[in-house]
């Protein structure tokens, strides 16, 4: 048998075939399953025991052995409580970029690496190089329309020689019918979430009304002109269209967010065919800057992924050293939100990521 390795099995069917290939390729493989958020006052529709009883069955099948490992307090630590405190500081973080970092490649591959295993595993789109010098390395899923490096881009460089991702190299309609093939009980499932609280029954804004006052304020033009009011900031991030009650003047075009003052509790809104709105921008202010490799100083031109799924978007990156940079993109960016994640590359190798500061929202507002 070769080295011992725990699969973090989520139920779907991913990390099962994930799993699968491991065992087919002469590992001992474990499987371990999160339990990483419970509803608290009965209004939650989080589907984790049908998660859970997929999981398992699905261990079993493939006869490895299963363990829940039950991660809530350092769920609601390190992603819930932050995602709440962004939002109502008027900052858009990524629950799943949060996850990854201090969940999954934190503290569920350190219990991993306890309990004797080698290497902790997932159904991640991407791939993870271990070369015998002991460079590790990141790089995109083969899979473009599956690409999930984005949402690595602040994990720990010290966790990369511990990580696998079997499914790097295949698309999502091979591993679909690979699971088919070898008969997995859970190959039909529909794509498990991640951050169940956002799958499409709980909505992020109704989710965070349960943890964050509403504070109704008004909706301005950016003349200054009162157009309507809000129930509160965290309801909305930069470019939203929808949900803004805000009759328009204009036939099929509608009004979109170009900007938020926490200090006067307004939201300002224009008109995405009008010029000068704020909504791009060519330039932005990164904070928290995260390597995966060793720390880039100095003005390097790499490729970005602003936002997840966007196309990749050449950028000149000057790295200040303090864990802030600034980057010039090649085209303007649309509605850049400060706490939202970029992630740089230099080709497909997944180099770190930063998030916007607060220096896009002065622009907005000034």
């Amino acid at each position: 048998m070769g080295p011992r390795i725990s699969v973090a099995l989520s139920g779907g069917v991913d990390s099962a075939v994930a799993a699968h290939l491991l065992l087919e390729n002469g590992y001992s493989v474990e499987a371990i399953h999160m339990r990483t958020w419970q509803s608290e006052d009965g209004a939650g529709e989080c589907p984790w025991q049908e998660d859970r009883d997929s999981a398992r069955t699905v261990a079993e099948y493939l006869g490895i052995p299963f363990r829940i490992e039950s991660l809530i307090s350092a769920y609601r630590q390190h992603v819930v409580d932050p995602l709440v405190a962004g939002y109502g500081a008027g900052r858009t973080p990524n629950p799943d970029v949060l996850c990854n970092r201090a969940i999954k490649f934190g503290v569920l591959l350190e219990s991993a690496l306890a309990s004797g295993c080698n290497f902790l595993a997932t159904g991640h789109y991407c791939r993870a190089e271990h070369s015998p010098s002991g460079e590790h390395i990141l790089r995109r899923g083969l899979d473009q329309t599956k690409d999930q490096s984005y949402f690595l881009a602040a994990v720990r460089r010290e966790a990369l020689p511990h990580v696998l991702f079997p499914l790097g190299g295949l698309t999502k309609k091979e591993v679909r019918r690979m699971a088919r093939e070898i008969g997995l009980p859970n190959a039909e499932r529909k794509e498990s979430q991640d951050i169940c609280f956002l799958g499409g029954k709980i909505p992020i804004q109704e989710f965070l009304g349960r943890y964050l006052p509403n504070s109704p304020g008004d909706i301005l033009s950016r003349e200054g002109k009162i157009l309507g009011r809000h129930r509160g900031l965290f309801r909305h991030t930069l470019g939203q269209r929808k949900g803004l009650a805000v009759p328009s003047n204009r036939d099929f075009e509608k009004y979109v967010v170009v900007g938020k003052d926490l200090e006067r509790n307004t939201l300002t809104v224009a008109f995405e065919s009008d010029r000068e709105n704020g909504l791009w921008s060519d330039s932005a202010e990164l904070q928290n800057l995260n390597f995966l490799c060793e720390p880039i100083m100095g003005e390097r031109r790499l490729l970005t992924e602003p936002r997840f799924r966007d196309p990749p978007t050449a950028a000149a990156i000057d790295f200040r050293g303090d864990g802030t940079a600034h980057v010039r993109f090649e085209k303007a960016q649309r509605a850049l939100a400060e706490g939202q994640t970029l992630a740089f590359y230099d080709g497909d190798r997944l180099l770190g990521g930063g998030t916007y500061g607060p220096s896009r929202r002065r622009e907005l507002e000034g």
